[in-house]
């Protein structure tokens, strides 16, 4: 043991001279000063790599050693940089990108699905609290007020910032004694105030109230000695609070925002003194700043180093004074002398009036060319003597103002102002406002004449006048568009002209239009101009459309509609009058015509309208037709009836024959109406009205089967009629077999597939005898899913939390939007709001459904009803008067009212009353 050598000896034996521990295993070992001593060194690279080479390592090769510096790095350096090699290096950019898009969506397929696995494995906070989130929308105030405060969870002391400490009592003993008289003990010793006497909570109290009576007493004005220092304050309490509203508190930010930039301009003004607005721009932000003596400094150095710039000197005057702002327009006309805006402003500052025509007048001296100048001088005169001395001046030196001249022109006497107009076009021959005011003043002066032949022959003269101001404004190359021309016809409508309008609508209508376009923009012009309730020129228009096209019924039967919408009686009886004998064929022409005879109380005039119409139109069922209405609901029924058997004779119509029918029903004679119908069946067999009026004569005597027979006759020769089968269906349900009625109800839908009156008859079937209404509903919606009655239907039939939802649907459904969908559905959503009693929104969908279809009287009756409840007289009378106008026929109520033969005769008006006395029930 003792002869063997000691293996753990080297770690006594000093290290070598480059040692580094661990260095052998690549690690870089570090030394402090006290290891290697004053300047040792590390150890050198040689040694290093000796060491490497012994632990059996490959010494690291530095790729720059080898580097020649002054040759560029590279395989490739030193050669030139060509174009085929760019197109070589922009082809391998194409393939790959080409490469890297084939495969992009398959990588970001990949990426998502790696994203959305590791979601679910690692959800965010986020995510996982996201149940609690919304849990937290139901929680009550009460609740949220009973959340406690969170405190510090974190024991570690925080850093307190704004730590305010209670005024020590001393502080305040010796402010209460500030004010008052020491206290001093008879033997002439000092009573020390902190002698180790307990503390005074009383006499603390008493201290504080007196510092702040003192505060206060300095607030209300009274003048308080403090001490011996004598002074005193004096505030107005009532004004303190009033001017601390006024008083503008700014925030840190803005306050920042202001002095950066006030450094920016003031870097602009010196950079740049002459430009103007920065000065401009300077003063307006010590404007807003509060500092308005800074501001008048900087816009006072912006006049001098800007003086030519008018907007400088209006700024100044601005942010002066009024006496301060005359002297600053006084130098700003030294320099600006041509700115009218420095004289108009100048004359602003003025309260009297002559001062003001003083400044004016002295404008004029330097600038006489200026138009506004004049205006506002002559705008002060108080005589028209002044004022048109002013003017006459004023064309003399504006002799191409137009607008002067007009000015003068008006205030002139009617033969002065023409001798005006005639100067002003020969001075100004391109204005066309120069030739309308000639006109209007040419129509002004007809108006006064009280002889209509004159005043007719002054009145072409605007005509002519109008048509050579036209032509000479083409002469002198103005050529206004025609568009241009309509909208002076309707600024003279407007201010009153409308004979001037017409004028210029004869001579200016015909521009620009092609033939065959005429007659199409022309009618579009005359909607347009009445939609924005320009009816003179829309008037105008489609009389000079009935000139070029007098044989246009259509276009006669548009301008009757403006006339009755908008004009006179005796002006429509005028207008169908020429229309009926330009338009002889046209049966709607006539019938027109004697309507408005018949409803102004003129009967005799309506027949001989009607007369005059068998001339023209022998054979014409509609003429025929309408005299016997005309003498019936005047009581003439032998003179009706006798109508009715020649125009049997002379038109033998389908038609003549069921009315016929009708009115020996309606005037009680059943058997004659028989008759009459069975010889109609024999020459019209395939007419359906004529089975109904038969049916509906046996249903009326309780003849249950001669009823059915003439509804079974109907069937089989009119079997795509659908009211056919419906009567026929009502008349077995009223016979009491609902089945009978279910079965012919189910056949007609096969015979009319897809009709929604078949299928609501059929849910009336099934809800009257108890069966299964809403299974049929359901099928019914599905063979007409655009059916408005139907969806009406589905909506009255979901409870009332459901009806909102379901009226959603059905508006989607039948096209609802701006201007679309179903009547019937707009007028139930009406209704929807009625019941919940949003009475504006009801009124609002109630004519959105009329405007829609008129022609639905149910609608009409609906929106009585509910104005009976909600609305005031007016309002009523307003439903009432349009309703009368749209002449509804149809419906699911209003045909029953309206042919009940108790209601025969009555009118339009006491239709709808009753209509709606039955949808009350």
């Amino acid at each position: 043991m003792a002869g063997k050598p000691n293996k753990l000896a080297f770690l006594s034996m000093p290290a070598p001279a480059s040692y580094v521990a661990g260095l052998g295993r690549g690690a870089s070992g570090f030394t402090t000063r006290s290891d290697i001593g004053p300047a040792r060194e590390g150890p050198s690279a040689e040694v290093i790599a000796e060491a490497q080479a012994r632990r059996g390592e490959e010494a690291e090769v530095d790729p720059d050693q080898f580097q020649d510096p002054d040759n560029e790095y590279g395989l490739f350096a030193g050669t030139t940089y060509e174009a085929d090699d760019e197109e070589a290096d922009r082809i391998y950019e194409k393939v790959d990108e080409a490469m890297d898009a084939r495969r992009k969506a398959r990588r970001e397929a990949q990426e998502q699905l790696e994203m959305a696995k590791h979601r679910a494995e690692r959800p965010k906070i986020q995510a996982q609290f996201a149940d609690l989130k919304r849990g937290l929308t139901a929680v009550t105030d009460a609740e949220w007020e009973g959340i406690p405060e969170v405190g510090n969870l974190t024991r570690k002391k925080r850093k307190t910032e704004g730590r305010t400490y209670v005024v020590p009592d001393s502080i305040l003993v010796g402010d209460r004694e500030r004010g008052g008289i020491g206290n001093v003990v008879q033997d002439g010793q000092e009573t020390p105030g902190n002698a180790g006497t307990l503390t005074n909570f009383v006499e603390i109290g008493q201290a504080r109230d007196k510092i702040l009576s003192l505060k206060l007493d300095q607030i209300s004005g009274t003048a308080t000695s403090l001490g011996a220092s004598g002074t005193s304050t004096s505030i107005d309490p009532k004004g303190y609070l009033t001017s601390l509203d006024s008083v503008q508190l700014k925030s840190s930010a803005e306050i920042g925002d202001i002095k950066r930039a006030r450094m920016l301009f003031d870097s602009l003004v010196k950079s740049n003194p002459k430009h103007a607005p920065g000065w401009i721009a300077a003063a307006c932000l010590e404007e807003h700043a509060g500092r308005m003596v800074a501001a008048r400094k900087l816009i006072r150095e912006g006049c001098e180093r800007c003086p030519a710039s008018e907007d400088v000197w209006l700024e100044a005057a601005r942010l002066h004074s009024n006496d301060d702002a005359k002297v600053i327009l006084a130098n700003a006309v030294q320099h600006v002398g041509q700115s009218v805006k420095i004289w108009l402003a100048a004359a602003d500052l003025e309260g009297d009036v002559k001062a003001k025509k003083r400044v004016l007048r002295k404008a004029l001296e330097h600038i006489p060319n200026s138009v506004r100048l004049w205006k506002e001088t002559v705008n002060l005169e108080t005589s028209a003597t002044d004022a048109r001395t002013l003017l006459s001046r004023a064309v003399e030196v504006i002799p191409l103002s137009v607008e002067l001249w007009l000015a003068l022109a008006r205030i002139e006497t009617p033969d002065k102002a023409k001798a005006v107009l005639n100067k002003a076009r020969k001075a100004v021959p391109t204005s066309h406002e120069i030739w309308i005011a000639a006109g209007r003043l040419l129509e002004q002066e007809a108006g006064k004449n009280e002889d209509p032949e004159k005043k007719k022959k002054e009145m072409d003269t605007v005509d002519k006048t109008i048509e050579a101001g036209v032509r000479e404004l083409r002469r002198h190359q103005v050529l206004l568009t025609r568009e241009q021309w309509l909208k002076e016809a309707e600024r003279c409508e407007s201010e009153g002209s409308v004979r001037t309008c017409e004028a210029i609508v004869k001579a200016t209508v015909g521009m620009e239009l092609e033939d065959e376009d005429r007659l199409d923009t022309w009618i579009g012009d005359a909607e347009s101009a009445e939609g924005r309730g320009m009816v003179g020129t829309a008037r105008a228009i489609l009389a000079y459309s009935l000139k070029v096209y007098p044989d246009k019924r259509a276009l006669w039967q548009r301008a009757a509609d403006l006339e009755k919408i908008h004009g006179t009686r005796e002006g429509l009886d005028e207008l169908l009058g020429r229309a009926v004998e330009c338009c002889p064929q046209a049966e709607v022409l006539w019938l027109m015509a004697a309507k408005e005879k018949w409803l102004a109380g003129d009967v005799p005039g309506a027949r001989g309208v009607l007369e005059r119409a068998f001339i023209a139109n022998q054979e014409s069922e509609q003429i025929w037709l309408a005299a016997v209405k005309l003498e019936a609901e005047n009581g003439e029924t032998g003179v009706a009836r006798q109508l009715l058997v020649r125009a049997r004779d002379v038109a033998d119509t389908q038609r003549i024959w069921m009315k016929s029918a009708v009115f020996e029903r309606q005037q009680g004679q059943i058997d004659e109406a028989l008759k009459t119908l069975s010889a109609a069946l024999k020459k019209f067999p395939k007419f359906a009205k004529l089975y109904m009026v038969q049916g509906q004569i046996y249903e009326d005597r309780n003849d249950i089967p001669s009823a059915r027979a003439s509804y079974a006759a109907g069937i089989k020769s009119c079997p795509k009629e659908p009211t056919l089968w419906m009567l026929a269906s009502r008349l077995e349900e009223k016979d009491g077999k609902s089945i009978k009625a279910r079965a012919l109800l189910e056949k007609a839908r096969q015979v009319n597939p897809g009709n929604e009156w078949l299928w609501l008859e059929s849910i009336g079937v099934e809800e009257r005898s108890g069966g299964g209404a809403s299974q049929v509903l359901s099928r019914a919606l599905q063979d007409c899913p655009t059916s408005g009655v139907l969806w009406s239907k589905s909506i009255w039939s979901e409870p009332r939390p459901m009806r909102k939802a379901r009226s959603a649907d059905a508006l989607k459904k039948t096209g609802g939007g701006e201007g679309g969908g179903s009547a019937v559905v707009i007028c139930t959503v009406a209704r929807l709001f009625w019941a919940e009693r949003k009475v504006e929104k009801a009124r609002q969908w109630f004519g959105r459904a009329v405007g829609m279809d008129g022609d639905l009287g149910d609608l009409w009756g609906w929106w009585l009803k509910f104005e009976r409840q909600h609305g005031m007289e007016e309002q009523r009378e307003e439903v009432r008067v349009r309703c009368v106008q749209a002449e509804p026929h149809h419906g699911l109520v209003w045909p029953g009212v309206a042919k009940d033969l108790r209601n025969v005769g009555k009118g339009t008006r006491e239709i709808l009353e009753l209509v709606a006395d039955k949808l009350e029930e």
